[in-house]
């Protein structure tokens, strides 16, 4: 098995014809946030990759292994909640309410400037849609924020605690998550209306 213990992160440094020339690897966020673990490149090699803990590998990073070949990371399409905002009854601005909320339960995002994604999760799925978001199922590379701390994306290298189990849902601002239907204010009158998200 060839070992692969450094990490460049987008291939920072090495010209366009290398990157060419690597051989890849398709791996899903659930393996890349992993510092450790085995995997076989579009050359049929058995690759163990070995690097310090807490580091994630980013689609486009490239891993260097010990016989000095480079291997090209792709992100891994995989299940995906894409979350975006209704355009008749909300703002783009619900999409920060959204990443707020799902940011104070740890929950790993990736932040777009038209679209937020998540891992799929129906009761956070049910908050989302009651907060009049638009939420879909995909299949989709998946890169979450690496957080304030460090890049890892999985964790900032101090404890709050032991964290809740399961989203908590504030009465009021989630009541009836798991609503399809839902009235809201529009102007100084209320209505509700029926539309699926």
């Amino acid at each position: 098995m060839l070992t692969a213990n450094k990490l460049m992160p987008q291939g920072g440094g090495l010209a366009p014809v290398l990157l060419r020339r690597a051989a890849t690897i398709e791996l899903d966020w659930d393996v890349r946030q992993k510092s450790r673990f085995d995997t076989a490149d579009s050359q049929g090699r058995q690759l163990g990759v070995f690097l310090p803990r807490g580091t994630a590998v980013r689609g486009g990073d490239v891993l260097v292994a010990e016989d000095g070949s480079l291997i090209k990371v792709i992100a891994a399409p995989q299940p995906v909640l894409v979350i975006t905002h209704c355009t008749e009854h909300g703002t783009p601005f619900d999409l920060m309410r959204a990443a707020y909320h799902l940011g104070n339960r740890h929950v790993p995002i990736e932040l777009r400037p038209d679209h937020l994604k998540i891992e799929p999760d129906h009761v956070l799925a049910g908050m989302l849609r009651s907060m009049h978001l638009i939420v879909r199922e995909a299949d989709e590379p998946f890169e979450p924020e690496g957080g304030a701390y460090g890049a890892s994306g999985s964790g900032h290298g101090h404890s709050h605690g032991t964290p809740p189990v399961g989203p908590v849902l504030h009465p009021d601002a989630y009541a009836g998550a798991n609503a399809q239907d839902h009235g809201h204010s529009h102007d100084g009158h209320d209505h509700s209306h029926g539309h699926s998200h």
